[in-house]
């Protein structure tokens, strides 16, 4: 009896508590689109961004949500400082220096700007044709963000 219920003890852990959100690279969505059409959910992030790192720790940690980008969406964790090119939707994107040690890509800037200006954490969704149907900058908690996924998904 004890060895039955530490399996299922152990069973239980290991599907819910490694459940883990998969990120993907900018240039691998085109060919996922050609095998299943999928809105792609970009969350554009920097490191020094204290919301940023709540949405991180909070709301891409609830498994509810986790499940649901893996299953239903493809997700792209977009640093906006990042510094190496990103090739997507048949152009690149550089890093643009802007200071001593300061920068952001242009692929955030792209995807991220919102009334001339990119306010972080910034949460951007395409649909299949890479085209922006849905921006929004703001710390989501995780029921915020059931939401907005729920929406996206009717």
């Amino acid at each position: 009896m004890k060895k039955a219920v530490f399996i299922f003890f152990l069973l239980a852990i290991t599907s819910t508590g490694f459940c883990q959100l998969k990120s993907i690279p900018f240039e691998v969505v085109d060919s996922l689109q050609h095998i299943q059409k999928r809105n792609i959910i970009v969350f554009i992030h920097a490191d020094w961004c204290q919301f940023c790192q709540r949405m991180k720790s909070t709301t891409f940690k609830n498994q509810e949500i986790t499940e649901k980008l893996n299953s239903d969406f493809y997700f792209i964790d977009l640093n906006a400082e990042e510094k190496r090119d990103i090739a997507f939707n048949n152009q690149v994107f550089k890093y643009q220096p802007s200071g001593n040690n300061v920068g952001v890509n242009e692929l955030a800037v792209q995807l991220g700007t919102i009334d001339n200006q990119i306010v972080y954490p910034v949460l951007c969704v395409l649909n299949s044709k890479n085209e922006i149907i849905l921006q929004y900058n703001s710390c989501l908690s995780p029921k915020d963000f059931k939401l907005i996924l729920e929406k996206l998904k009717e």
